[in-house]
């Protein structure tokens, strides 16, 4: 059976519904990366730096819900429906197995190793696992309201999902650039921001597809805040801490980038399987 149409709202102007969006999320954002980047001592006195990376990743949606009431008067087009609990699961498995295959061919090759009493420490307070990954998915939520709860859906009132898959990349990017070139973010280096950038396409890609297709928000919201846990916190526990390894892991290694690139690439041929996205005029 046929995908229905997104129901995106359509009596709005998209272009200007996007353009009031970047400039309220980057000019709230712009606060956080200040506070972040150049730590003022105020902000360290108060305890305002301890939340300001969390601040800053609800920035987006903050901007995304005041943007769409000030033009509709409601908030219809961000997709909080529940969905098909399959595109749930999907969300749930890919970022399993991706930092399963990522972590276990370190180990297996010895370019990191397994660390079994670590993991065996891990395991023994599941509920310490669950509340992690919970405050991860809570944290993701700030970001995907914004990203692909109101700019993609608008964006596919505009383009195809080629451009909507680059566009969002790029200003996704952007978002991530202060923090980068300030050296909180990774190390600043042209490489590492070269190398976060072209993961960014890829995993934009897959963030937009799952989105359309599935019509929920929240598919993207578990699918960034699963992500977020298992490559970042969740594999690299019990993984050695190695010089290869630190090239190849994480949101700048090069293993991250090629995976990436391959669910990037697979996606985009999957967008046959995409919903029409209605159009200013109310065409498809």
């Amino acid at each position: 059976m046929a995908p229905a149409t997104a129901g995106a709202p359509l009596a709005t102007d998209p272009k200007r519904l996007i353009a009031v969006y970047l400039v309220l999320v980057f000019a709230l954002s712009s606060i956080c990366w200040y506070l972040i980047a150049a730590k003022p001592q105020f902000a360290v006195d108060t305890g305002i730096l301890r939340y300001s990376a969390i601040v800053l990743m609800w920035c987006p949606a903050v901007a995304a819900l005041v943007t769409r009431y000030y033009f509709q008067r409601n908030l219809d087009g961000f997709g909080f429906g529940i969905g098909e609990l399959k595109w749930w699961l999907l969300a749930i498995v890919i970022p399993i197995g991706v930092g399963l295959a990522m972590f276990g061919s370190a180990w297996i090759t010895g370019i990191a190793p397994f660390l079994p009493d670590k993991a065996a420490a891990m395991f023994a307070v599941p509920q310490a696992i669950v509340i992690a990954l919970c405050v991860s998915i809570v944290l993701a939520t700030g970001e995907e309201i914004g990203w692909r709860g109101l700019l993609v859906p608008e964006l596919g009132r505009l383009t195809t999902f080629t451009w909507i898959a680059i566009v969002s990349s790029f200003i996704w990017f952007c978002w991530h650039l202060p923090l980068m070139l300030a050296g909180v973010y990774g190390n600043g280096s042209a490489y590492s921001i070269a190398m976060f950038f072209l993961s960014l396409i890829g995993g934009s890609t897959l963030f937009a597809w799952i989105r359309l297709r599935s019509g929920s928000i929240w598919t993207a919201a578990l699918l960034h805040g699963f992500w977020n846990y298992c490559i970042q916190k969740f594999y690299p526990v019990f993984t050695a801490t190695t010089e290869a390894g630190t090239a190849m892991f994480g949101e700048f290694g090069w293993c991250t980038l090629l995976i990436s690139i391959g669910i990037g690439l697979l996606f985009w041929h999957l967008r046959y399987m995409l919903p029409k996205m209605p159009r200013p005029e109310g065409g498809l």
